[in-house]
């Protein structure tokens, strides 16, 4: 029983893997012609080509870390290198995330904070600088990271249970460290979902006042963009949740089974919400359904001759 629900989570994961690389290259490879096409790029083609970049990197660091975790233990000797890849592309795919969430709040919305409004009129400036920001804390993460990682290599090889202060307090601050660099752009896009509800709240409520339909476009722009939002937090809960737990439940996860599930529900995120990305942007859409069309009329032109 347990080898066959193994096999079902290995094939789960596989599928995922290869949908996640197919969509973000695909929104990558889109959005790159376009750059090349018309000698320039908008901050939204920007931040989603630089998205799917850093998830498929993230993609094959999950997969690599799960294949030398269940059947390549020899591996072990990499764990550094896979791990520092992994903090790194999962730190630029969450504040990516995060960004495209905020640059959704400010492209929409229209309060009238002096401080809203002038971040708004330089939201350019305010994604980069985030950006630029958090890889200041990114840095210390990978050195802690680092460190941590060569005692515990060391240790392995040397095969040593003996625990130290130093060890102790490294581990806990790499662990605190990642916790909290997962945590705080989801708290940031939550906030931004929940200005953008307020928003429209008030936005249908002055056009009801005002006798108008509210399936207007400006509405339908807002919908639209709450549903990516809304998509973004769910799975990104979940894969924070999944996370957190693998950081702080290390024990448990010496089961083979929990870790192998563990990570199936860590690949869905980078995969499923790329796909979600590419229906609520319609030049992609149109891309996409484009692409899919091109072999049925190959297939046609081809059976009229």
């Amino acid at each position: 029983m347990i080898t066959l629900v193994s096999s079902i989570i290995s094939i789960l994961m596989v599928a995922e893997f290869v949908l996640g690389n197919f969509v973000n290259g695909f929104i990558a490879l889109v959005n790159c012609n376009d750059w090349l096409r018309k000698q320039k790029v908008s901050l939204a083609d920007g931040i989603l080509t630089a998205l799917a970049v850093c998830r498929i990197v993230l993609l094959w660091t999950i997969l690599i870390n799960w294949y030398a975790t269940m059947y390549n233990p020899a591996l072990y000797s990499l764990r550094i290198v896979i791990r520092v890849a992994w903090t790194v592309s999962n730190h630029f795919s969450n504040w990516l995330a995060t960004s495209l969430s905020i640059f959704y709040l400010f492209k929409i919305a229209n309060f009238s904070s002096l401080i809203f409004l002038h971040l708004k009129w330089r939201v350019k400036s305010v994604v980069l600088m985030m950006i630029l920001g958090t890889s200041v804390i990114l840095f210390f993460q990978v050195a802690v990271l680092s460190i941590d990682e060569t005692i515990q290599t060391s240790e392995y090889e040397r095969n040593i249970t003996e625990k130290t202060k130093l060890r102790d307090i490294l581990h806990l601050s790499n662990m605190t460290l990642l916790t909290l660099t997962n945590f705080i752009p989801f708290t940031m896009s939550l906030v931004s979902f929940l200005l953008l509800i307020f928003f429209l709240w008030k936005h249908l409520r002055k056009m009801q006042l005002n006798g108008k339909r509210s399936q207007d476009p400006s509405t339908k722009v807002h919908i639209k963009a709450m549903q990516t939002v809304i998509s973004f937090l769910f799975l990104f809960a979940t894969y924070m949740l999944t996370v957190i737990l693998t950081i702080w439940n290390s024990n448990e996860l010496q089961k083979e089974l929990v870790q192998m599930l563990f990570q199936a529900l860590a690949i869905t995120y980078p995969s499923i919400h790329s796909f979600i990305l590419i229906w609520t942007n319609r030049k992609l859409t149109q891309t996409f359904l484009s692409f899919l069309w091109q072999p049925r009329c190959w297939l046609k032109v081809k059976g009229t001759r």
